[in-house]
């Protein structure tokens, strides 16, 4: 579930050697054409989405690939490993525990400066995807649905999305928001959530390093306190505080601090949790924490 990264390859820079050049000197090879298709490859200390640990604060390896058209259309697909569902969804009757080692990102949309150099509008379409195995088929209401491993709903999800990248001079980022089109995750009656994304860099001058700000909120349809019925408010927000350096070749590393207002449930532990033993829901999955993640490029 990760903001997904669309990655450029830099065209490469000639110098001319010093000295006269012939006038009858062949004229020099234009420089190659960037390749519409890139790649990437990342390992990551924990695969951290909207702030929540998706692989149980342990390390991640994650991939993907984007095709961009000059006419502002793109297309791609990210991976990651992942362990929240093995981890949160219990054994059915027959002791078969539900299990999906990976969850697969699609997206396409289309981008363009169309408010001038330097701001990027894009709009998008995604869809999470989790190859599941036994996985849970309960009923479920809004008031029994405590939890989305008590409800056994299909966690993959379809979200849309607008942005608007921005850059002023050292600074760039951009504002976004999704908006999903089927219930959010494996959450009960979720439908129509929405996650509002502030993103600001900085581009220090020094080494290539780059200071990364980030703020998000995660708003969760039908899922808010009420007066009348008792369910539990799975609504949060999260920040990202790091820098990232490029260390050339396709090559770069981050370092991050990243938190959650991590919601609690109407009784005790957290609504948004990782289960220790005895399945106690006292481990929150958005604690704060550190990253560190290192990412080639092709």
């Amino acid at each position: 579930m990760n903001t997904f990264k669309k990655t450029r390859l830099a065209l490469a820079v000639f110098t001319l050697a010093s000295g006269a050049i012939a006038q009858t000197a062949p004229a020099p090879a234009p420089a190659p054409t960037a390749s519409p298709i890139t790649a990437n490859v990342t390992v990551v200390n924990d695969y951290r989405y909207r702030g929540m640990t998706q692989s149980n604060y342990k390390p991640a390896i994650q991939g993907g690939f984007d095709y961009a058209h000059e006419s502002g259309f793109y297309i791609g697909n990210w991976n990651s490993s992942i362990s929240w569902i093995n981890d949160g969804y219990a054994a059915d009757s027959s002791g078969n525990k539900p299990s999906a080692p990976v969850e697969m990102d699609f997206y396409a949309g289309f981008k363009k400066e169309l408010l001038g150099a330097g701001f990027v509008s894009d709009i998008g379409v995604l869809q999470y995807y989790y190859p599941t195995a036994n996985f849970p088929r309960n009923s479920c209401s809004r008031t029994s649905g405590t939890g989305r491993a008590s409800c056994g709903q299909n966690p993959n999800t379809t979200e849309i999305y607008a942005a608007q990248n921005f850059t002023f001079g050292p600074l760039s980022g951009f504002a976004k928001i999704s908006y999903s089109l089927t219930s959010l995750f494996g959450i009960y009656d979720s439908k129509g959530s929405t996650y509002s994304d502030l993103t600001v860099n900085y581009d220090t001058g020094f080494e290539g390093i780059i200071l990364n700000v980030h703020y998000g909120f995660q708003k969760v349809t039908g899922t808010q306190t009420s007066t009348a019925v008792a369910y539990n408010n799975f609504s949060y927000s999260d920040i990202k505080l790091g820098f990232t350096k490029d260390f050339g070749g396709g090559l770069s590393g981050s370092v991050a601090y990243v938190s959650t207002s991590s919601p609690k449930t109407s009784r005790t532990g957290y609504v948004w949790y990782v289960p220790i033993a005895g399945g106690s829901n006292t481990s929150s999955q958005g604690k704060a924490g550190g990253l560190i993640s290192l990412t080639k490029t092709f």
